[in-house]
């Protein structure tokens, strides 16, 4: 019972972090490119607004996903991918010494500097995603043994009134 409440705990809170994060970038999707030129990645200027937008409808169509209960062991990992993908650009931008007054996470409305925390933060979100993922499979796993069982009581009752 702990599990699942557990996982509808981390399950909205993912959905909503990545609902709230995909809005924050889509309101300003210009000045959310603008931040992406800020990480010198070498994405061509006509790319930006592309780019930006493509990662802010992901966002956002993966955080609905996770509301609604769609592909969710999908959307679950996929949340795993962006947040350790983030942590690592933000890891190898810190490395190269180039300072960011606003890292982006929530486009241009929540500025917020890019620093070591902000690493730290992406990592704990990993892992609460890695945690969500893990506690939906083992409530997948027990239903589907579940059903087993039940499934052999039935044919067991079957077969004794023959």
């Amino acid at each position: 019972m702990i599990t699942r409440y557990t996982l509808l705990a981390f399950r909205y809170f993912l959905g909503l972090l990545f609902v709230v994060t995909a809005i924050g970038k889509l309101l300003d999707n210009r000045g959310f490119a603008q931040v992406i030129n800020s990480y010198q990645l070498g994405i061509p200027d006509f790319a930006l607004l592309g780019f930006a937008l493509t990662f802010s409808l992901l966002e956002l169509i993966i955080g609905l996903n996770i509301l609604c209960g769609r592909e969710l062991s999908k959307s679950i990992l996929a949340t795993l991918g962006f947040h350790l993908g983030y942590a690592t650009l933000a890891f190898t931008t810190l490395l190269r010494g180039i300072a960011l007054p606003n890292c982006g996470c929530f486009g241009v409305f929540l500025a917020r500097s890019l620093t070591w925390s902000t690493v730290i933060e992406d990592l704990v979100l990993a892992t609460i995603s890695l945690v969500c993922w893990l506690l939906l499979r083992r409530i997948t796993i027990l239903a589907v043994v579940e059903n087993i069982a039940h499934s052999s009581q039935y044919d067991e009752r079957k077969s004794n009134q023959e």
